[in-house]
């Protein structure tokens, strides 16, 4: 019978930098993995999309708005930042990961929170220019969509704020983040919204 070796505290503290999870599931994740912290890693998310899941159909009307001011006063931004209950807005996690939202869509100038909230026609305008991209690359036909799903994949990971990599660490997208502190405080978090202003842009 295979014997799990004993998981570093190290890589169990590093397990759960990343993912924001509990230190005893991050032990059993890298333990069902024998010690693969990446593989840990698609484990904790597979069960904390589980959960975030299950709590998606709760409400989440209380929360605060988060802002940033750029330095020389030319970009700012508000952020709507929601939960369900106004202890958990009120702690510092919760104000912080408002912040830093703030900071990362002053850094990133996203086009829309989620992927469904991009205009149509905005994504049908990207994914036409992919295509003839690829047609005048002359790839063969059998491989010409998936080329292209994968040009729109990277279309969103760079314009859509839950897809993009968070500016503080890139090992993270922002809607990881979301989910970690979603994790950690047992409560449905999302991005309602944002605004960012740019002196001289209407």
């Amino acid at each position: 019978m295979s014997i799990v070796k004993e998981i570093p505290a190290k890589l169990v503290a590093a397990l759960r930098a990343r993912t924001g999870a509990g230190m005893m599931d991050c032990k059993k994740a890298l333990e069902e993995t024998a010690g693969d912290l990446e593989k840990a890693v698609d484990v904790l998310r597979t069960k904390g999309a589980a959960k975030a899941d299950k709590r998606a159909d709760r409400e989440a009307s209380e929360g605060l708005i988060g802002h940033y001011v750029h330095h020389d006063g030319k970009i700012g931004v508000l952020v709507e930042l929601n939960c369900e209950t106004d202890f958990v807005a009120r702690t510092d996690d919760f104000k912080a990961l408002a912040r830093d939202l703030a900071v990362h869509i002053a850094a990133t100038n996203p086009l829309a929170v989620r992927i469904e909230d991009l205009p149509a026609e905005t994504v049908a305008r990207e994914r036409q220019v992919y295509e003839s991209q690829v047609a005048e690359q002359k790839k063969p036909e059998n491989i010409r969509a998936k080329i292209v799903d994968g040009m729109m994949k990277k279309f969103y990971e760079e314009n859509v704020l839950l897809e993009q990599k968070f500016v503080k660490d890139d090992q993270r997208t922002v809607g990881e983040l979301v989910k970690a502190l979603a994790a950690k405080t047992g409560e449905k978090i999302e991005v309602r919204r944002f605004a960012r202003l740019r002196v001289g842009e209407g």
